[in-house]
């Protein structure tokens, strides 16, 4: 890692805030991983199982069984494929999409309470960090057998 940025320290940041991001969601809402899923369908529409899995890192049965108890709750539904019915796609629904704006809702507002609490020069630098952050994401998502996040 370069001499201007310490590989263990940032690693060590964001690691704290992903931490923070879980303290943060609503706890009477959905799992991690359900929510992960979610967003994974919101981001990039309907997909199939086998692409659900992949993009969340886990094996394609625990996808069809995350994905079986999403439509039980609603948040998601199986539809075929308009071009070949053999394929099935999975979709978010409106109750999923409304799960997931509540949750970047709640946590956007807890965020911006916290962010209060710093002074000008740290939220400064939390603004001017933002770009740098999705430009990491970006790079991640270039490399060969990444996955999308």
């Amino acid at each position: 890692m370069s001499k201007i940025l310490d590989g263990v320290a940032l690693a060590s940041s964001l690691e704290r805030v992903v931490s923070l991001l879980r303290r943060l969601a609503p706890s009477d809402q959905v799992s991690l991983t359900k929510a992960a899923t979610l967003r994974t369908l919101d981001v990039h529409g309907p997909c199939r199982i086998s692409e659900l899995a992949a993009r969340e890192g886990i094996t394609q049965p625990a996808m069809t069984q995350l994905v079986s108890r999403l439509e039980q709750d609603g948040y998601a539904e199986r539809r075929s494929w308009a071009d070949d019915a053999r394929v099935v796609m999975v979709h978010l629904t409106p109750d999923g999409a409304d799960v997931l704006r509540h949750r970047r809702d709640t946590r956007a507002r807890l965020l911006a309470d916290l962010a209060d609490r710093l002074g000008d020069e740290d939220r400064a630098a939390l603004a001017a960090a933002l770009p740098a952050l999705d430009r990491l994401v970006t790079t991640y998502q270039t490399l060969p057998g990444s996955t999308s996040v």
